[in-house]
């Protein structure tokens, strides 16, 4: 069957399922299974929402999807409303984002009121790649990786409310929130030398909270280094806490493969040091 035909039956069976509410709402379909004549609908709707899927019709898909959803909140089956909202978030991913995040948001709502916070923080991670990638809006992409966050650490999720906060982190950084980036690389460097699994990743973060400071004033700059130092000795040792003390910034970039956010700093801490050498002109 082609894209066509898989959309004449996908509209047929969406026409049914309506058949089937309108059914339900008279007053002897009330009477006489007017739940089961709902269920019926509900499954006929992801059924027609599959074929739009097969047929890429990803709105189409969407649409039938949050239909379901609808009608399982109308029967008070929260569970299979959430499950239908996620689905129907998926398939506005490929044509409408915004729509997307209004159905996964949807989603998000009652999973928080069901108490299911750690699959909600998922959700929220969803929606803040969505405005990353897709609608390129990084204040609310920061503010759904601290919701995340939020809502992981309240599970006892301390690794995957590091890794949003990380993601924050980066963000701060580039928008020049140095305060708020130097925070969190601290707090979850700070966590990660009393692991020994993550011991070892310790000191990029010490490291980056550094670069952060560098962008300021580089008199504190040089005090936190120490701080780092004294809290972790093996920061001591690192290449990059040696490389903080010669002037790695005039170095750094010829021994080391840079990132996009690495190379942004060191720019902005050249323009600090030549800023600071001109005022002692």
């Amino acid at each position: 069957m082609d894209n066509s035909g898989k959309e004449k039956e996908a509209t047929a069976l969406m026409a049914e399922a309506e058949k089937k509410v309108k059914s339900s709402q008279s007053f002897f379909g009330a009477l006489f299974g007017g739940s089961s004549k709902l269920e019926e609908a509900c499954d006929i709707y992801v059924r027609a929402a599959n074929m739009y899927k097969m047929a890429k019709n990803w709105c189409a898909a969407g649409n039938a999807f949050s239909q379901a959803a609808r009608l399982h909140l109308q029967m008070q089956s929260k569970h299979d409303a959430a499950t239908n909202f996620i689905d129907a978030g998926n398939a506005f991913k490929k044509a409408d984002p915004q729509e997307a995040i209004n159905c996964l948001n949807r989603a998000i709502e009652i999973y928080t009121d069901m108490g299911r916070f750690t699959i909600a923080a998922k959700h929220h991670i969803t929606i803040a790649e969505i405005y990353e990638t897709e609608l390129v809006d990084i204040d609310k992409a920061i503010a759904h990786y601290e919701q995340a966050a939020d809502y992981y650490k309240g599970e006892e999720s301390t690794s995957s409310a590091n890794k949003c906060l990380l993601k924050v982190a980066t963000y701060a950084a580039q928008l020049e929130q140095y305060p708020k980036a130097i925070e969190i690389y601290e707090q979850v460097g700070t966590h990660a030398m009393d692991s020994t699994l993550l011991k070892y990743s310790a000191k990029d973060h010490f490291f980056k909270a550094a670069l952060c400071h560098f962008c300021v004033d580089m008199l504190n700059a040089k005090l936190a280094v120490q701080k780092y130092e004294e809290m972790f000795p093996a920061f001591s040792d690192s290449r990059e806490c040696k490389l903080l003390k010669v002037g790695f910034v005039k170095e750094y970039d010829t021994i080391s493969r840079l990132d996009q956010w690495l190379t942004t700093m060191l720019l902005r801490i050249k323009k600090t040091i030549q800023d600071d050498e001109s005022d002692l002109r």
